[in-house]
């Protein structure tokens, strides 16, 4: 019922940038929080940045001061924006939209993934 699609992954070198876009789709009524999450090889899948639809953004504390994520409430749109990348940013970064409600029923809350971006920093 509702598609999550990220773009804007690909290979960078060592201090250059990326924006990675996810377009949210289906019969959504609204959605409370939306965020990007990475998972490396070998490791869990890890919190990058969250935006509620109102109120303050979150990060990680690896990436504080390089990304920045944000929202277009109209279209379902989350961003983020990623400044000076270095190599341990290397993962598949997943779109997430949480607190979603439906057009029917809207009584209820779901929670949804994309299948995620690759982003690979060489040095």
């Amino acid at each position: 019922q509702v598609q999550l699609v990220e773009s804007g992954g690909g290979l960078v070198q060592a201090g250059g940038s990326l924006r990675l876009s996810c377009a949210a789709s289906g019969s959504i009524f609204s959605i409370n929080a939306m965020g990007w999450y990475r998972q490396s090889p070998g490791t869990q899948r890890e919190l990058v940045a969250t935006i509620p639809s109102g109120g303050s953004t979150n990060y990680a504390d690896s990436v504080k001061d390089r990304f920045t994520i944000s929202r277009d409430n109209a279209k379902n749109m989350v961003y983020l924006q990623m400044n000076g990348l270095k190599p341990e940013d290397t993962a598949v970064y997943y779109c997430n939209a949480a607190g979603v409600r439906l057009t029917t029923p809207q009584w209820a809350y779901h929670n949804y993934w994309g299948e995620g971006t690759q982003v690979t920093v060489s040095s």
